[in-house]
């Protein structure tokens, strides 16, 4: 071996600390039978409780890269305890004895090798001339688009037959009625408005003014086709909103070659960023975060958005509410309050106490009645009120300013008596989402003390 390897380096790769505890208890000789290695690649037999032992192997990526492991366990975490044992042991003896590489290690290291050209060539492919690749591009967006203009009309029908059959049937129509349109939707490649779609099936079920919240609704949706069927005549954030409504793909790695080469419709901020709080919803195996940032020099939200898929994949916790970090911020495209993600992480940075957000509802609703003016399809309205207390009446938590001006507190929201018992009759800061007929908390800070709150659905 060339490359020798510390136990510390070893158990920062442990995925958590019970794979740790079992790793160590695995690095003992006498449980592997089987040790050897030969270039980048050690290997190892270790006794189980089942007559057969799992077979390990790891290649350590002396030549660049990261580790690879390779376990016949049903462990799915990467490192399991297997292979993190067999590297403990690996640097507890210096190395092992150098052997050739059995048919199982050898076919393993044979396909990560041909997996490995097979992305050399894929990436030799895509560094095309930059024109030829603005050409494919553009096909392809004419190609997208053509779907969606279909998909778009058959909406605006589906639309006007409601209207012309009246909202009072919506209340009989089974869920299938609401799928189907948002199913024909996908197939035009228009997901965001899919996604629309579907969530209008439980508002007829919502209660009381059910109705109005439907047509609201619909308006958003139908101000959405329009605005796509005409699109040629909006301004150029305008035109990048609509599209990201739809559901038109926006990569990083594009902002990123976009921002490179000064594009003035993504934005890029250096600033330091203060973690207001987050919301955390889970629907099947889906599960979304949105992070809420401030930017203490440019006075702008930024809102983080990252999904996992599965139990066993995790969402980000890089940005923990109550923190504070200097780096750079890239903005998607668009209008209002605008989606961004992390670029550069530099240092973090001391929470500081100055003043943000608003004195009064009147003026955050001010604000919020801005940002709508902007972007009509905005949903969450992240608002900071300052010197807030909390109130319950008729069987409902408010929040009020030093004015009496209350906002609703959203019904899912079961912080409302530990919120008050915070405050002690004293104001507090609060942070949550304005949704335009509820606020939800989602953080609070009082004399220097920052408390997350719940932020899940």
């Amino acid at each position: 071996m060339t490359v020798a390897w510390t136990s510390e380096q070893v158990l920062s790769l442990s995925p958590d600390a019970g794979s740790t505890k079992r790793g160590k208890a695995l690095a003992i000789a006498s449980k592997w039978p089987l040790l050897g290695c030969s270039n980048s690649v050690v290997w190892g037999e270790c006794k189980g409780s089942g007559q057969k032992p799992y077979r390990t192997a790891v290649d350590l990526g002396v030549v660049g890269g990261e580790p690879a492991f390779r376990c016949s366990c049903p462990s799915r975490k990467f490192p399991c305890k297997h292979a993190l044992g067999l590297l403990l042991l690996l640097a507890e003896q210096g190395g092992f004895a150098s052997n050739m590489l059995p048919d199982w290690v050898a076919e393993w290291v044979e396909k990560r090798s041909h997996l490995a050209t097979q992305k050399q060539e894929k990436k030799t492919k895509s560094a095309v001339d930059p024109a030829l690749k603005a050409e494919q591009i553009a096909k392809k967006l004419e190609k997208r688009s053509r779907k969606v203009e279909a998909g778009l009309a058959d909406l605006d029908q589906w639309l006007q037959d409601i209207v012309r059959q009246g909202l009072a049937n919506l209340q009989t129509q089974p869920y299938s009625f609401w799928d189907q349109t948002a199913a024909r939707l996908v197939d035009a490649q228009a997901p965001g408005l899919a996604n629309r779609v579907r969530s209008l099936a439980g508002i007829p079920h919502s209660g009381q003014g059910w109705p109005e919240r439907m047509l609201k609704a619909l308006g958003k949706l139908h101000l959405l086709v329009q605005g796509y069927g005409n699109i040629d005549t909006l301004e150029a954030a305008l035109q990048a909103e609509v599209r990201s409504q739809i559901g038109f793909p926006q990569t990083k790695n594009d902002l990123i070659h976009r921002a490179e080469h000064n594009d003035p419709q993504v934005q890029n901020l250096s600033d330091t960023w203060k973690v207001l709080g987050k919301f955390v919803s889970e629907e099947e195996s889906l599960k979304m975060q949105r992070v809420w940032l401030w930017g203490t020099q440019c006075e702008k939200p930024a809102m983080v958005l990252s999904f996992a898929h599965g139990r066993r994949q995790p969402l980000d916790t890089s940005l923990m509410p109550g923190k504070t970090f200097e780096g750079t911020l890239i903005f998607y495209p668009g209008t209002g309050v605008q989606r961004a993600f992390v670029a550069e992480r530099k240092a973090t940075a001391k929470w500081t106490d100055e003043a943000i957000g608003f004195e009064t509802v009147d003026s955050a609703i001010a604000q919020y009645a801005k940002a709508l003016t902007a972007n009509p399809w905005l949903s969450q309205f992240p608002l900071v009120l300052n010197q807030s207390y909390m109130r319950y009446h008729n069987q409902q938590w408010w929040l009020q300013d030093g004015t009496g001006d209350v906002l609703p507190i959203a019904p899912p929201f079961s912080q409302g008596w530990e919120l008050l018992a915070m405050g002690g009759g004293r104001p507090l800061t609060v942070f949550g989402e304005w949704a335009g007929e509820h606020f939800l908390p989602l953080s609070v800070w009082s004399a220097k003390k920052f408390v997350t709150l719940g932020g899940k659905s």
